[in-house]
């Protein structure tokens, strides 16, 4: 039978990485997906940053099992993660709302987990990351009440403004009965 395939989503700065990492930390079955990114990496994030350029060539030579463009950046979800998967071991990644669909052409047992915050919070948390100026955060904002694509996976929408160990434990709660 073939693994698990947990696609985390929702806003920019609703928290998927912190929530990433602390299941994975808590849940050992749980590979978490190092995603391959087209930005400089900063202190305590976790992807392989690489040019357009290299990007491109990853692509066409089939690094990628998922790819996809967002916010002015290349995201790819590295190829092993298919065969890990479907060879049934669990796994969990950042994913984009829209790429979810092909998500789950490739992975059978896809169960989304749909994070979501008040805009408060959200707008404080990418201020505090200065990644972004006024006007990208501004259209990261306009973009999180976006909906998620009609799919036949299930989903779990947790509230991840209040401690992250809420949110986990939701996680967790979500997880349980899809592994049983």
């Amino acid at each position: 039978m073939s693994g698990l395939f947990v696609a985390v989503v929702g806003a920019s700065g609703v928290g998927k990485d912190s929530l990433i990492d602390a299941l994975a930390r808590g849940a050992p079955w749980l590979h978490r997906v190092r995603r391959v990114i087209t930005r400089p990496s900063g202190p305590g994030e976790r992807f392989d940053s690489v040019s357009e350029a290299a990007f491109e060539r990853m692509r066409r030579d089939g690094a990628f099992c998922l790819h996809w463009q967002a916010h002015g950046l290349r995201y790819g979800i590295p190829a092993e993660v298919e065969s890990r998967v479907l060879r049934g071991r669990d796994a969990i990644a950042n994913l984009s709302r829209g790429v979810l669909p092909e998500a789950a052409l490739l992975f059978p047992r896809l169960h989304v987990l749909h994070l979501v915050a008040s805009p408060e919070v959200l707008a404080r948390r990418l201020g505090a990351r200065g990644r972004e100026g006024e006007e990208a955060v501004a259209a990261r904002l306009a973009r999180a009440e976006a909906p998620l694509p009609e799919g036949d996976w299930p989903v779990a929408t947790i509230r991840n403004d209040g401690p992250l160990e809420e949110a986990v434990a939701a996680a967790m709660d979500a997880l349980y009965p899809v592994r049983a």
